[in-house]
């Protein structure tokens, strides 16, 4: 469910390093280096697949004529302090419903999670909240706004020295090592991955509502 996902605000990864003056620049004029500012936040981002929720009033029936209730996650937005030892990321959102039946006042609350994952793999927590969408009496569409945060140890989410050192060392042209992308060598991957964290927000969907996202 989460191995794939779109960032919303992404530090540096396997990928790419965030740099001066652009991602994973390679310097030329006084050598060549990968100029590299990593962050120690977290990105965050939203997996495919769980930023948005179709209900229906008849279980097991996925016709257009049976959705009772739409809702989609959307302005995801992140905050970040990493001036302490402890590295605390908040993603906040919006979530936009639409009913198919405006009679009567009604309230439908949808479940969504936030998760920490390390190294684009391992779950180190997962907390779920609820959101509630408060219809009124013949209103079509309605609003409300959820949160998720996290803590993340920042010496963990920081790169050793040496590695930092291996990624931004300048290296001459013509040197053996001149035209070899650290990034691509398996200890340094893996130290990436290692210090890489990312905070996920999504709708708390059971199988049957995620195989409808993933084949419409």
């Amino acid at each position: 469910m989460i191995a794939r996902f779109r960032l919303i605000a992404a530090f540096a990864t396997v990928a790419a390093l965030g740099g001066c003056s652009s991602a994973g620049e390679i310097v030329v004029d006084e050598g060549v280096g990968i100029q590299a500012v990593r962050s120690a936040c977290p990105a965050v981002g939203v997996p495919n697949y769980t930023g948005d929720v179709t209900l229906f009033r008849t279980p097991g029936s996925t016709t257009a004529d049976n959705i009772d209730v739409v809702a989609a996650m959307t302005n995801v937005r992140s905050s970040c302090n990493d001036t302490g030892a402890k590295v605390y990321t908040q993603a906040t959102f919006d979530v936009l419903g639409r009913r198919t039946d405006t009679r009567g006042a009604r309230q439908v609350a949808i479940p969504y999670f936030a998760t920490v994952l390390r190294g684009g793999t391992a779950v180190i927590s997962k907390r779920i909240g609820t959101v509630t969408l408060n219809f009124a009496d013949g209103q079509e569409r309605a609003q409300a706004s959820g949160s998720g945060s996290a803590y993340v140890d920042k010496a963990e989410a920081s790169l050793p020295a040496d590695i930092r050192e291996r990624i931004t060392r300048k290296r001459k042209a013509g040197e053996a090592d001149a035209a070899v992308d650290p990034l691509s060598q398996p200890d340094v991957k893996a130290a990436v991955a290692r210090a890489t964290f990312e905070l996920l927000v999504g709708f708390q969907l059971d199988q049957a509502q995620l195989n409808y996202n993933g084949t419409r």
